[in-house]
């Protein structure tokens, strides 16, 4: 307890020492531009909208024997937890939705904050993921890297029926328009998918009256990019690209940070990034029996902290969400204006096919067998929909 309360008041002095300077200069927030003469407390704002999660104690042991607090090891599974928050957020709630302490929020953002909650039936958990990652070579407890919480990303969400998303993570610094499109369009892959989409689709915490979130068309993406834009450090030759990539709206920032000390980036100023910092150890937070969540301690309320773009490991994954179609199409026009215009060194390729050299792309599809803790969600959906029938059949 005594090493908590220095840690979080070491966060409060580097916040408060942090503060903006007084600068012409734009800031860019994923995809947002603001002025700090003039929309200073609009920026703010912004950040603190912005889901935060950080190391926790105190929740159920991982596996039921492992450790019951993330400190030391958790910090890139939890910025990888804050990038797809902010893709469920544009998803359900717009980019342009704030946050305002005490204020209520929609049943979706509640919703949302449960997918992450530090239990083993909730489909983003800290468990989750770290046991995830024990197919990806990471034991649990284990350090992991950009791409490495990218690939567990994309397979916790074949099990999330409810968000829906395609998420498409590249090789060899190259997306695939083909593949990608050949992804969101692809039609439901199990019967459980299938059934969705002809029933309300409930969380593990109750009956949820919300529409299921299944698409018979596009389903929504989130793309990841993992790039090594360097050796030992970052090549400034990537800076422009790099800094332009936050400057979409279609950014969700990226992950990245300094080697075992991860930061999920969110904007710039400058020559400077602005991140968010899961390094400070809070207690565990479960949601209320009428299903919402004490949502003080998900929101850095404090002025963001900033680095050095110069200072950033060379090892990044960059993030973005399409929820239509069209906003696809956009990204790859921005891409190539953007980003592929240089003719020196490109930070990664953007190519309309296949390369034929590749192995066939086949898009995901949920496993028949699991043991990531769905059947409990999917046995759970199950009981609420017969306890259904039977009310109608009574009436």
């Amino acid at each position: 307890s005594v090493l908590s309360r220095y840690e979080n008041q070491i966060t409060i002095l580097s916040d408060y020492l942090e503060e903006f300077p007084e600068t012409d200069e734009p800031v860019w927030i994923l995809g947002r531009q603001h002025h700090l003469n003039t929309d200073k407390s609009k920026l703010l704002l912004d950040v603190s909208a912005r889901l935060w999660f950080t190391y926790r104690r105190k929740f159920s042991p991982i596996g039921g024997t492992g450790p019951s607090s993330d400190a030391g090891w958790g910090c890139m599974l939890r910025c990888g937890q804050m990038m797809l928050a902010q893709a469920l957020i544009c998803r359900h709630l717009g980019r342009d939705w704030q946050w305002e302490k005490h204020k209520k929020q929609p049943e979706e953002y509640h919703r949302i904050l449960r997918c992450f909650l530090d239990r083993k039936d909730c489909c983003y958990s800290i468990h989750q993921m770290a046991q995830m990652g024990v197919g990806e070579g990471k034991s649990i407890g284990e350090w992991f890297g950009p791409n490495t919480v990218a690939q567990v990303l994309k397979k916790l969400a074949l099990f999330d029926e409810w968000n829906s998303l395609a998420v498409y993570v590249s090789m060899d610094n190259t997306v695939v328009i083909e593949d990608i499109k050949k992804m969101c369009w692809s039609p439901p892959q199990s019967s459980s998918a299938a059934h969705s989409s002809a029933h309300l689709h409930r969380s593990a915490l109750g009956r949820n009256k919300n529409a299921a979130g299944f698409c018979t068309g596009w389903k929504p993406l989130l793309l990841i990019i993992p790039l090594r834009l360097g050796i030992n450090h970052i090549n400034p030759v990537y800076i422009d690209a790099f800094k332009e990539c936050f400057k979409m709206p279609q950014s969700l920032g990226a992950l990245g940070g300094k080697p075992n000390n991860a930061y999920y980036f969110i904007g710039f100023l400058g020559n400077e990034l602005i991140y968010l910092d899961p390094h400070t150890t809070q207690s565990f937070v479960d949601w209320e029996e009428n299903g919402t969540v004490d949502d003080q301690s998900f929101h850095c309320q404090q002025a963001p902290h900033r680095m050095k773009i110069m200072n950033l490991d060379p090892s990044v994954a960059l993030g973005f969400f399409c929820k239509e179609e069209c906003d696809f199409d956009n990204w790859c026009s921005l891409v190539q204006k953007e980003i592929l215009k240089q003719q020196s060194l490109r930070m990664f390729e953007l190519v309309q096919k296949h390369p034929p050299h590749w192995p066939p792309f086949i898009p995901p599809a949920k496993p028949e067998v699991t043991t990531t803790g769905a059947e409990l969600i999917e046995s759970t959906d199950k009981l609420f929909e017969l306890e259904e029938e039977f009310e109608i059949l009574s009436v």
